[in-house]
């Protein structure tokens, strides 16, 4: 089935999912304020954001990170935001369990600091970042993202990061690098489902190569306005909001530039339901369950109606030249 991609596809909001314009704004009062004395940018170590965390409300507990606007095209839903709870209690992070629950109950675990990110692979500047200098490698941006999960859930999460264009541009990849590879770390002292045998540990991930450039592929690094929590995927981590969360991987140690597609972790498990690429598509069903509708996490009711799902989860204006031409049934 060949899938024409449309330029106008975006589907606006229904006025019911709009934040009011004064939750909205009192919300961006709050991040400015936040930004203030950081150059409207990102804090420049984690000294700076546990000193400015003393002096303005936070959702949870951890060290506070502010992001400028973003000015990148779809970077910000005006949907109403999930909770933080929500957010922070219901998650898929396998190396800390399967259940939902099992992340925020045992991510606790995760040592996060020090930290660093290795760049390998088909580049002329490989390296090592620790996450400082990751930090001030570029500006931090929030993105209000949606997020849909394979398994037919989703949220509105508002994150804090730069696009990963920005650290490719830095290393500088050959001509031969087709494609952008996400390792996650895999420490079964510290991550206690590591070495079970639902996965090929570590946790792998991977885009082609304009994908990773795409200005909406965000290198992040907090949500909420804080630094991300362990559950989350700290202390950086990829959010892709076209493509199903899976995609995104969780606490990268590295990132390498290869010429070959990367064997993913869970298209290696289950290559017949996870393909390589895993745009979000409600005409693509999972061979085990629908993709047309999702349950947004936050609006659970016995009769609360099922959304339908967005082509791209609505980030077809921007995303969908990519595969234009593309079979998405046969690349799914």
């Amino acid at each position: 089935m060949l899938i024409k991609t449309q330029s106008s596809g975006f589907d606006h909001s229904v006025p019911s999912e709009i934040t009011t314009q004064a939750a909205y704004q009192g919300r961006r009062d709050i991040i400015k304020l936040m930004a203030t004395g950081a150059a409207g940018a990102a804090m420049a170590g984690w000294a700076g954001r546990e000193a400015m965390a003393q002096s303005v409300p936070k959702p949870g507990k951890l060290a506070t990170l502010a992001g400028a606007k973003s000015l990148v095209a779809g970077a910000v839903t005006m949907e109403n935001i999930s909770s933080y709870k929500d957010a922070t209690s219901y998650n898929n992070y396998y190396e800390f369990g399967t259940d939902k629950s099992d992340p925020a109950q045992n991510a606790h675990t995760l040592v996060t600091k020090p930290w660093s990110v290795a760049i390998e692979g088909l580049v002329k500047q490989p390296r090592s970042y620790t996450l400082e200098e990751l930090l001030k490698l570029s500006p931090q941006e929030e993105r209000i993202y949606r997020l849909r999960c394979v398994e037919g859930w989703s949220m509105v999460l508002p994150w804090v990061g730069y696009s990963l264009s920005e650290l490719i541009k830095k290393v500088e990849p050959l001509s031969s690098a087709k494609y952008v590879e996400f390792v996650t770390l895999a420490d079964p002292k510290t991550m206690p489902f590591v070495g079970s045998r639902v996965l090929d540990w570590p946790y792998v991930e991977g885009l082609r190569m304009d994908e990773a450039l795409h200005p909406l592929a965000l290198l992040t690094f907090g949500m909420y306005g804080e630094v991300l929590p362990n559950q989350n995927g700290a202390p950086v981590r990829m959010v892709l909001p076209w493509k199903y969360g899976f995609k995104s991987g969780k606490s990268i140690v590295k990132i390498r530039f290869t010429d070959k597609q990367p064997g993913t972790a869970w298209n290696k498990a289950a290559k017949q339901e996870y393909g390589f690429f895993s745009n979000v598509n409600p005409l693509v069903d999972h061979p085990r369950w629908s993709q047309a509708t999702e349950r947004r996490i936050g609006e659970d009711g016995l009769f609360t109606k099922k959304r339908k799902t967005l082509m791209f989860n609505g980030y077809e204006a921007q995303v969908g030249q990519l595969y234009a031409g593309m079979d998405l049934k046969k690349n799914f």
